[in-house]
């Protein structure tokens, strides 16, 4: 797996209504100091429309099984499979489709980790055309990044919010 990937400033940024990044960001602030995560579903033509909040199980697997899953919600995230089937249904009942993964990284900055993109990559990943939204709280300032795969891996852009 390749290093980390951080934001191209070569590349536009990529544009979302700014209630979905307010959402997204008032959920990472929520769940400090442990990351969120959740979906983003959208249609072709308006890909970012509706934010589908997930439960992070990461520190119930570590305290579970410390030496299989060794970090907790603060440093890694894993979306309960009740949530995010029930969001992909919900949203396919709405004509839409999972356009996005979401999560956060509480007090570091916006980039698509290792862990993240083995994460991504795996055959029995469930949303494996989706982007990943990565947003970042620090000392309560928001930055996000959106990581698209792109010629076998992927590529980081910056993510601002637009008024739509």
């Amino acid at each position: 797996m390749p290093q980390r990937i951080v934001v191209d400033p070569a590349l536009e940024p990529v544009r979302i209504p700014s209630r979905v990044f307010n959402e997204i960001a008032s959920h990472a602030r929520e769940t400090l100091p442990e990351e969120c995560c959740g979906l983003v579903a959208g249609t072709p033509t308006e890909p970012f429309r509706d934010v589908y909040r997930c439960r992070n199980e990461m520190t119930r697997m570590h305290e579970r099984d410390p030496g299989r899953h060794p970090r907790d919600g603060s440093e890694a995230f894993h979306m309960h499979e009740g949530d995010y089937l029930a969001a992909a249904k919900q949203a396919d009942a709405r004509g839409e489709a999972v356009t996005a993964v979401y999560h956060s990284h509480p007090g570091i900055g916006v980039y698509f980790s290792e862990l993240d993109q083995a994460y991504a990559s795996q055959v029995v990943f469930p949303f494996p055309d989706a982007d990943h939204i990565v947003v970042s709280i620090i000392d309560g300032r928001v930055e996000a990044g959106l990581f698209r795969r792109a010629g076998g891996g992927f590529v980081g852009r910056a993510l601002e919010p637009a008024a739509w």
